[in-house]
């Protein structure tokens, strides 16, 4: 990020102000369910081609039939027109560079079979949206996927930026792709900061929106922001485990935000710590997580 570069943020004037409902979260089977159920010919001969596919031929082992059902979807619908390369692999999901049907897109598939489901859990668990969530794994990444998409579109309406959330179907969810032609954005602690101060000045204004708007990051460091070159504007990414004011271990995931985000601008040579960043933070409205 070179001298001069402008860390904008999203425009706060034509945000909605967030309420304090929470929207319902349904894991029952989707159109891609059935469409696995029926396995009719054009999506047999789809399925066997996203296999065939360089990109994918790692994955056939762990994507199920559903999986590729939602993939068929999603390309049925217009959200997605062409796979690309994978942009980063991890444990809980992978996310595939796309084509949409005017622009380039994230495609963001969550393994059914994820290692770590237990910890997701964790952050369901307590969340007023998730309440009588069972325990089968598939309900789990289910509602995983869909507390993204909701985590995001309740951030963009907050005045954050984030990735914007497009479609989703199943464990498979579609977004704004943050990049170049080059390939995907740089996480912030990949990048050389000109100026750490206007960074943390808007990565802690992002902070206080989203708590705001009654939500918390829960695992938010140099990692979980990239720089979008083309805006030059910080963007927050991987809101999948963001939890709201209301969940039971909110304040832990809070102190641990500010203590990630104050670790890493103190050693871009700033005078911050944790205790000023959560103050900052929770200052425009009584703390809601103490209640």
């Amino acid at each position: 990020m070179g001298q001069g570069t402008e860390f904008g943020l999203v425009d706060v004037d034509e945000a909605e102000t967030p309420g304090d409902e929470w929207e319902e979260i349904d894991v029952s089977d989707t159109e891609a369910d059935r469409i696995a159920r029926k396995r009719d010919r054009e999506f047999e001969q789809f399925e066997e081609r996203i296999k065939d596919a360089d990109q994918f031929k790692v994955e056939q082992s762990v994507f199920d039939d559903a999986t590729f059902a939602a993939l068929y979807k999603l390309v049925q619908d217009g959200y997605v027109e062409a796979f690309g390369g994978p942009l980063s692999t991890g444990k809980e999901a992978n996310v595939y560079h796309a084509l949409g049907d005017d622009r380039e897109v994230a495609v963001k598939i969550y393994r059914i079979n994820a290692s770590n489901f237990r910890q997701m859990r964790d952050y369901l668990e307590g969340d007023p949206r998730f309440e009588g969530l069972g325990g089968q794994k598939k309900d789990v990444v289910l509602a995983w996927t869909k507390k993204e998409l909701a985590n995001l579109r309740r951030a963009q309406a907050a005045g954050v930026r984030v990735p914007e959330p497009i479609a989703t179907e199943r464990n498979v969810l579609v977004m704004e792709y943050i990049g170049t032609e080059d390939g995907r954005a740089k996480r912030l602690g990949e990048v050389h900061i000109e100026n750490p101060q206007t960074a943390y000045e808007v990565m802690r204004e992002y902070m206080r929106r989203l708590y705001s708007a009654g939500l918390i990051h829960g695992d938010l460091s140099e990692y979980n922001v990239v720089f979008d070159e083309d805006e030059g504007q910080l963007v927050l990414i991987d809101l999948g485990q963001a939890v709201t004011v209301h969940h039971p271990n909110s304040r832990e995931f809070l102190e641990r935000d500010c203590r990630n985000v104050a670790s890493f601008f103190s050693r871009q040579g700033l005078d911050v710590t944790d205790d000023e960043l959560l103050e900052f933070v929770t200052s425009p409205e009584p703390d809601p997580s103490r209640d």
